[in-house]
């Protein structure tokens, strides 16, 4: 009999947050980097219990730590306080933030949720008052207008894959795209000023191009070889300097490397402060209202697009100087 590399990686894992895993994907729908992000959370949890339970020697490595063997007993087992205490454990030995710790508390409450309400092997809920740590509300990060075009003013036009990168940064800087949904680009699901893509949540929306990604494009698509692509991979828009489709981390070094040369903080601008900047613009320069903003980036929750309403300073001093008793 012919295992698959998936189902034996998956003997590491105890089976019922395979089953969680497997519910999230296919009953579901969660796209495949929010299923790796649970696993990610999932597999420390167990491997911390193993050892606050004393269920493993001092000496085994934390990544080491087996968590296959764990049954539905062991999961039965699993109080409130165990939980407070692997968030603790994230704090003080893995320095997680609030932003880190209130995803592991998702996970928990996600998985457990399932464990009780799906799966019935517990009788009572140990997440169900779980609380998550508060999160204080930060002004995104962005490139100003002029900052965005002298980034793409001051891209090296020599470089043998120029085209390729100010593509990328233009659509970043004027889409407000995610870094995954880049990568994914497939060249045919360009149609006309339309562009299709799989956001987050495995949820299909349209992208509006406008003439500087039209241009950006059709410039890239004029040098973009595939002659060395596996036909699998043929489609995609963006091409590595390995003939494959263009990964996340390829992408970030793009972004840093250009930010470099544009004399920017490239400590402080990733794909994602571009989507950021993106947005910024948008709202500051373009006067779009805030529910046409979330369609633009694919926010399920309008109060996620809301933080693009704190961020023009300049507005709010003119309002005050707008007022007939400022004199």
């Amino acid at each position: 009999m012919k295992y698959s590399i998936k189902s034996i990686q998956n003997n590491i894992y105890p089976e019922v947050m395979n089953d969680f895993l497997n519910y999230l994907s296919t009953i579901k729908g969660k796209s495949p980097n929010t299923v790796r992000a649970y696993k990610v959370d999932l597999t420390m949890f167990f491997r911390f219990l193993m050892i606050y339970k004393g269920l493993v020697s001092n000496d085994v490595e934390f990544e080491k730590i087996p968590i296959n063997e764990i049954d539905k007993n062991f999961i039965r087992s699993i109080k409130l306080s165990d939980l407070y205490a692997f968030i603790a454990f994230s704090e003080e030995y893995r320095n997680n933030g609030n932003y880190a710790k209130a995803r592991k508390v998702a996970t928990l409450k996600s998985f457990f949720k399932y464990l009780f309400g799906k799966a019935k092997i517990i009788d009572e809920n140990p997440a169900a008052e779980l609380e998550s740590p508060k999160i204080d509300k930060r002004n995104p990060v962005y490139l100003t207008l002029d900052e965005s075009k002298k980034l793409l003013l001051n891209m090296d036009t020599s470089d043998k894959n120029y085209y390729r990168d100010y593509c990328i940064l233009t659509l970043f800087l004027n889409c407000g795209m995610r870094l995954s949904e880049l990568c994914s680009i497939d060249v045919n699901k360009i149609k006309g000023d339309t562009l299709s893509i799989i956001g987050k949540g495995n949820k299909e929306r349209t992208i509006y191009l406008n003439p500087a990604c039209l241009r950006a494009i059709d410039d890239y698509l004029t040098v973009r070889d595939t002659s060395k692509v596996p036909e699998e991979e043929k489609a995609a828009l963006f091409i590595s300097s390995k003939n494959r489709r263009i990964n996340k981390r390829s992408v970030e070094r793009i972004v840093k490397k250009y930010t470099y040369m544009a004399g920017l903080d490239n400590s402080k601008y990733t794909p994602h402060k571009l989507r950021h900047t993106a947005a910024t613009l948008m709202y500051k320069h373009g006067n779009v209202d805030i529910r046409s903003l979330q369609k633009i980036l694919g926010h399920e929750n309008i109060s996620t697009t809301q933080i693009y309403t704190h961020v023009d300073d300049e507005r709010l001093r003119e309002a005050v100087n707008s007022n007939p008793l400022k004199d």
